[in-house]
């Protein structure tokens, strides 16, 4: 079993930049494909970027060129640096690993972008 915890959430104006990060507790994690989502009240969730093992990245049109994820094989990590934040932002963001057709999730981290 795979568990995943989301960390680096908070309040933060618009405009501003967080860092999310997730730890993954695998020993296949540099080999997993790794993505965030995230979900606002009362909408569907969304993927919002993906990398995979080789490193190739793909991000949702609303976050290109604000949004940068990244991986830590050594330390089975996955990081979301946001920046540029915007109110439509705001949302739980949740980590996610997928392998062989078998997703993980964490437990979500909340994003509030607010004045």
């Amino acid at each position: 079993q795979v568990q995943l915890v989301e960390s680096g959430g908070g309040l933060v104006q618009p405009g501003g930049s967080l860092n999310l990060s997730c730890a993954a507790s695998t020993s296949i994690f540099s080999i997993m494909t790794m993505g965030w989502s995230r979900q606002a009240p009362g909408k569907q969730r969304e993927l919002v970027a993906t990398i995979k093992s080789g490193g190739t990245t793909n991000y949702v049109d609303s976050v290109k060129g604000r949004f940068t994820i990244s991986r830590d094989n050594a330390k089975n990590t996955v990081f979301l640096n946001m920046n540029s934040l915007k109110p439509e932002d705001t949302a739980v963001y949740y980590c996610n690993a997928n392998f062989l057709r078998v997703e993980y999730w964490g437990q979500g981290t909340q994003v509030t972008v607010s004045k």
